[in-house]
Order: C-alpha cells, then sequence, then structure tokens
C-alpha cells in the first residue's frame, strides 16, 4: 500500500512526461489524476491505521548505495506525523489535479503539467517518508526542482522565468545550509538514520566543535542549520523573497506548492527534528524570533498588495511564521496541527482566487474587480468560507468554530503559556501572534470586498462575460469547504488534546519529546519480533516533559483575557475593513494615495528586493567585474598568454625590419660581418694559434 502511495504519482509522471505526445493529453490527464487519487485514499486509510491504529513501521525499498563504512538505505518510515504528511500532500494534490482539469483546459501542454505535478508530489512524498537525513535531502531537492520547473511552466514569460530563477536560487541558499547541517550529523553521530541519531544525542550535548575558526555546541551548530534549510524551503524572513515572485505560475502550482506541500517542508523538518531543537536552546529561541518576525512582516505587506494571489501569497508566508514560532516554543504538535488545518484553507483561498482570475478572464489585479458575488456566486461562499477559517473565528472555550480557530488559537495561547513558564520571547511570541491576527482578519476581508463587493471597477466587456468555474474546478473548492470547516474540530483533540499521547504513538513530536527506545515495526508490523505496542517514555524523556519550555498547544490553563484576545482582534479587523472598503467605498484608494511613507513602504515589501539587488546582486555584479576585468584581464591575461604574445610581437615587428628583400644590403652586411670576425681573431690572439697549428700540420706531413 505504501509503495503505492509513494510511487503512484511518479509512475504518472514519467507516463505523462515520456508518452505524452504518444497518448495524448487526456489520457495524461487520466493516468496522473487517477494514480494521484488513489494515493490519496490509500493515504486517508494509512492514517487511519496508523494514528489510531498504532500500525508504526518502517518498510525497506532497497539498498541506496554503501560507503567505506557508510551505508545508505532507501526506507519508507511510517509513522504518525508521516501519516499526517501522506494525507496533506496527496489529499490537496488530488484535489489540484483535479481543479487543473478546468483551469488548464485551455493550455497547450497539459501532459507536460500534469507530469510536473505528480513528480512534485513524489519529491514531497520522498520527503516526508524519509528515513534519514540523506533521503530527506533527496526529496528536498526534488522538490526544489519540480517548483522550478511549475513555476516557470508558462517560460515564455520573462516574468516566470525570472521567477523560477530566483525560486530556485534562493532555496539553494538555505539547502546550501541543510547540506551542511548534515555533515555536520554524520561528523558528529557517524549516521544519518534518525533512529541513530535521536537515540544518541543526549550524549552529544556537551560536545564542542569548531566550526568557521569559532568553536560550537554541536547540537547548537546541527540545529541552526537544519534551521536555515528549512528558512529557505518555507520562506521565512530575509529568505522569503522568492514566495510572491513564484505566483507567475499557474493558480493551480500556487495551491500545490504555498498552501500545502512544498513550503511546509520546513516545519516538517523541524517537528522530526524535535529531539535535536529540544536539546537546542539557543537554536529554538533563533526559530521563534524568525517565525514571529515572518508572521509579523509578511502580515504588513498582505495590508496593502492589489494581486489577489500575492495577498494569499503573504498570507501563506505569514501563517508559516505562526507554525515556526510554535516549533521554537517546543510546541511541535500545534505547529504540525496548524499546518494541517492551514492545508484545507489555504488551497481553498488559492483555488478559490484561480476561480475569479479565470471568470475574469486572467484579470488578477482586485483594482479592476468590485461587485462579482451575483456573477460567481459559489466561489464568492467558497473564498468566505477559507476567509473565515484563516482569520480563525469560532468562540473561545467551546468546540464552535472553524479550522484556523482551533490551530492558531493553539499557538497563540501556547505561547502565553509558554511566556508564563519562563520561556525566553513567550510572551513577544504572543502579542507578534495577535498584532498578525489583526492584520490578518483585515487583509482577508479585504480582499473580499474588494474582489466580491462594491462596484465593478474593470471594464464592462469582461464583466459581462464573466462565470462560474465548470463543475471540475467547483467540485474541489466543496471538498477542501469541508476541510476548512470541520478539520480543525474533528481532530484538536488528537493533535493538541487530551487524545494527542495516543494520537502521536511513535512520532517525534507530542510535547516536543518522544522516546527513541520504542523501534518502528518492519513491513511486517513487528519490531525486534514482537508486536509494536505504544511508545512508552523514557526516564529522560519523561523528566523533559516536566521541563518542557511550553505546555501544550491547548490553551487551557491562561487568563480570559487571553483566551479571548484572538477573537476580539479578528472581529476589530473585519470591522476595520468593513468601514474603509463597504462603508466607504474608494477610502482605501485616497488613503494610499495619501501616503507618502507606510502605503510606499509597505507595498514595496520593506524594500527588500531592492536592498538585496543593490547589496547582492548589483555587489556580486561589481566584485564580479572586479575580478573578470582586473584580475582575469588586466592581471592574468595582461600580464600572462597576452602579455607575452604583445612582447612577442612586437619584437617580431622590429626584427622583420631587418629584411628588406635587396641583394646589396644582405653584401653590405656579409661584409660587415666578415670584417667583424677577422677583428676579433686578431685581436684575441687566435691568429699566433691558428698560425702554429698550420707549421705544425706542415712538419708533420714531411716526415
Amino acid at each position: 500500500m505504501y509503495l503505492i502511495i509513494v510511487f503512484g504519482p511518479l509512475l504518472g509522471a514519467l507516463i505523462a512526461g515520456l508518452f505524452g505526445r504518444i497518448i495524448g493529453d487526456k489520457l495524461a490527464q487520466i493516468v496522473t489524476t487517477g494514480l494521484l487519487l488513489l494515493s490519496a485514499i490509500l493515504s486517508i486509510y494509512a492514517f487511519s491505521q496508523v494514528a489510531y491504529g498504532g500500525h508504526e513501521r518502517l518498510i525497506p525499498v532497497m539498498n541506496w548505495f554503501s560507503v567505506g563504512g557508510f551505508h545508505a538505505d532507501w526506507a519508507l518510515r511510517i509513522d504518525t506525523l508521516t501519516a499526517v504528511m501522506l494525507v496533506v500532500v496527496t489529499f490537496v494534490s488530488g484535489l489540484v489535479h483535479v481543479y487543473s482539469w478546468g483551469y488548464m483546459a485551455d493550455d497547450p501542454h497539459k501532459a507536460r503539467f500534469f507530469s510536473y505535478l505528480s513528480f512534485f508530489t513524489f519529491a514531497m512524498l520522498m520527503l516526508v517518508t524519509a528515513d534519514n537525513f540523506l533521503q530527506m535531502f533527496f526529496g528536498w531537492e526534488g522538490v526544489g526542482l519540480a517548483s522550478y520547473l511549475l513555476i516557470g511552466f508558462w517560460y515564455k514569460k520573462p516574468a516566470a522565468n525570472a521567477a523560477a530563477i530566483k525560486a530556485f536560487v534562493t532555496n539553494r541558499v538555505g539547502d546550501f545550509g541543510f547540506a551542511l547541517g548534515i555533515f555536520t550529523i554524520f561528523a558528529v553521530f557517524g549516521s544519518l538514520e534518525f533512529d541513530t541519531v535521536f537515540a544518541a544525542v543526549h550524549d552529544k550535548t556537551e560536545l564542542v566543535i569548531p566550526f568557521l575558526w569559532m568553536q560550537f555546541n554541536a547540537i547548537e551548530l546541527i540545529a541552526f542549520l537544519l534551521f536555515i534549510g528549512a528558512m529557505g524551503k518555507s520562506a521565512q524572513f530575509f529568505l522569503h523573497v522568492w514566495l510572491p515572485d513564484a505566483m507567475e505560475g499557474p493558480t493551480p502550482v500556487s495551491a500545490l506548492i504555498h498552501a500545502a506541500t512544498m513550503v511546509t517542508a520546513g516545519v516538517f523538518l523541524v517537528a522530526r527534528a524535535a529531539p535535536i531543537f529540544e536539546l537546542a536552546p539557543d537554536a529554538s529561541l533563533f526559530v521563534t524570533i524568525i517565525g514571529a518576525m515572518t508572521a509579523f512582516f509578511a502580515a504588513t505587506i498582505g495590508l496593502v498588495q492589489n494581486d489577489i494571489k500575492r495577498v494569499i501569497a503573504y498570507s501563506t508566508c505569514s501563517q508559516l511564521g505562526y507554525m515556526f514560532m510554535a516549533g521554537g516554543l517546543g510546541m511541535y504538535d500545534a505547529a504540525i496541527f496548524h499546518l494541517f488545518t492551514h492545508a484545507f484553507f489555504k488551497a481553498l483561498l488559492f483555488l478559490g482566487a484561480g476561480s475569479v482570475i479565470i471568470g475574469l478572464h486572467h484579470e488578477q489585479d482586485m483594482r479592476k474587480m468590485g461587485g462579482i458575488y451575483k456573477r460567481m456566486p459559489l466561489t464568492w461562499i467558497v473564498m468566505i468560507i477559507g476567509t473565515i477559517a484563516l482569520t480563525g473565528v469560532g468562540i473561545p472555550g467551546t468546540s464552535i468554530g472553524f479550522a484556523g480557530f482551533f490551530s492558531k488559537d493553539a499557538i497563540i495561547e501556547g505561547a502565553w503559556e509558554a511566556g508564563a513558564a519562563g520561556t525566553a520571547f513567550g510572551y513577544p511570541a504572543f502579542w507578534v501572534g495577535i498584532v498578525a491576527a489583526l492584520m490578518t482578519s483585515f487583509y482577508s476581508w479585504r480582499v473580499i470586498f474588494m474582489t466580491f463587493h462594491g462596484k465593478y471597477r474593470g471594464d464592462d466587456h469582461t464583466f459581462d462575460h464573466s462565470k462560474e468555474s465548470p463543475r471540475s474546478m467547483l467540485i474541489p473548492l466543496g471538498l477542501l469547504s469541508a476541510g476548512a470547516i470541520f478539520a480543525g474540530v474533528l481532530f484538536v483533540g488528537d493533535f493538541v488534546g487530551d487524545k494527542q499521547g495516543q494520537f502521536w504513538r511513535g512520532a517525534t513530536v507530542i510535547e516536543g519529546v518522544q522516546s527513541h527506545d520504542a523501534p518502528i515495526a518492519d513491513a511486517h508490523g513487528t519490531a525486534d519480533g514482537h508486536q509494536v505496542a505504544a511508545a512508552s517514555h523514557d526516564p529522560s524523556a519523561t523528566e523533559m516533559a516536566e521541563d518542557h519550555k511550553a505546555v501544550d498547544g491547548g490553551g487551557h490553563h491562561v487568563p480570559l483575557w487571553v483566551l479571548w484576545s484572538p477573537f476580539v482582534v479578528t472581529l476589530l479587523g473585519f470591522m476595520i475593513a468593513w468601514f474603509i472598503y463597504m462603508m466607504h467605498e474608494g477610502l482605501g484608494a485616497r488613503m494610499a494615495a495619501r501616503s507618502r511613507i507606510v502605503h510606499p513602504f509597505l507595498y514595496n515589501k520593506w524594500y527588500f528586493d531592492e536592498i538585496y539587488d543593490f547589496v547582492l546582486v548589483r555587489g556580486a555584479r561589481k566584485l564580479g567585474d572586479l575580478f573578470w576585468k582586473g584580475g582575469d584581464q588586466r592581471l592574468i591575461d595582461g600580464y600572462g598568454p597576452n602579455g607575452f604574445a604583445a612582447a612577442s610581437l612586437a619584437w617580431a615587428r622590429q626584427i622583420v625590419k631587418l629584411q628588406t628583400g635587396l641583394l646589396y644590403h644582405y653584401a653590405f652586411i656579409t661584409l660587415i660581418g666578415l670584417v667583424g670576425f677577422i677583428t676579433w681573431v686578431l685581436l684575441s690572439g687566435a691568429t699566433g694559434s691558428l698560425i702554429g697549428a698550420g707549421i705544425g700540420a706542415g712538419i708533420g706531413g714531411g716526415h
């Protein structure tokens, strides 16, 4: 079953990619979509078996390679964390495949597009099922390649090519850090296997290793380098610049990459490596700070963007900041819970935006929209559902609420509990989460009001021909809407509630700690010849859990005002958006026009692109020019091959002047040479020697 889940998308990608022209677009779509839906169905079944049946296991695939004493096996690690990611990846990817039937109906390269989608899914599945860091890196790089292909799918658009290159290069920065982290893990532990590394991590807490002419704690260094990789893949502060530009790809790509899969890889990495981060408090603090900065920074930019997809993209960036903030505070369970719910409502918003774009003939500027809810009522409804889920609408203290209410509030309330427990940056993280929630509510409802309400601001021809999307696009929207409504209330007890001990059995995220003494079963459901039972905490894990930095992300022990704060700011954000874009339509545009500092600063994304262009791009170009023109051309070539060539040419031009071609010149030179030779002989005493030699020869001849 698990082999079908993982390798089914790869088979579909190969068939559509290699034989698409032979079998045709329609059959390529059927094959890839069918295999993805099969993987999704099997993933849901696997989730029920693993999370609730205790069927954790390790499935060997093959021996990858062996070099000396190093062995890398290819195996599928199946535990609750993997099962959650399998559902998220395959479910969203399957719906994106179905949705793309309608969205890409007029594209002439559908087989190639569906091949790329399936390959991306396979790479992501390889990442989340990895049993060692090397296999994870294989999937990590695979999703990077697939994202490059998908973002630049419309390769005839210069903007799409530039966005694909930007995403690829930015991710290489993070991947370099991830690779260094893997090298360090092998140097410290002598293995890259998760079980081996996590079991020995307690014994290495005092180890100090040299790096960059300095001494570092080994565990802190490993955690820091791993997070650098997560920053690039999950578009965190400083390495976020690729995410909004990636909107140049088709909208289904945005839903697949930015909602539920690639950008969540970094969160998955932190959760999987929780035993390492638990023993690296400084690195965990860095994770918390970067996550909080990202949540705040991206939310501020989303306030003023006019491209409907860019607003949702920055919303994704901000929500990822929440997840990392939770992970840094030790609430790995809450981070994965928010990842899980976020996949539904953010994919819903991206695909809903795609429905709007298709309905308005590929118009993405919200300033040219408005009043289309009557033309596209179903899209309007699902977008409102996604917005309510994203903003986290619900009644605190009850089980009434949309998906984001349970997961986001768990992080915010958990941050307060962490601060109360003395965790560094716990209270600041709480306030950042509250402010970001206020901005999230404002820009989310701004999208709804500018897109669907008020007066239509585009051309009349586009409005008159706007229409609801086809059924192939609406069915995925309906299914995602169900997830956006019910995913939180159905699973809150399992992820962060009173059932989490049983739910996270065998994984590494429950309260940030999990026993590594209990082996994972092999393909037959046994481990060391015994049936696998629920993993029990070892003494060290129990002690760590008791002293854990943060209470689990349930928010059960916070003051009443803390409990209600997210709801209040969410309501306030809605009211502000209503006042500006509904009660006083056009006020937002007038405020933006009058602003001379704040709006340009936010609209230009804090000028990060300009700063990076000035410091990095232009700086690299100037450095390259220095080495090229100054070092290579002037120094090396000037005094090397070009220098010798120039000197030889100069000497040749002087010497060639001696060759006149006139006989009397050559006779004169010969005469001068003869006179010179005779003079040399006379002056050097060579004459006596020659006469003596002649006399001796004559006497000898007489005898």
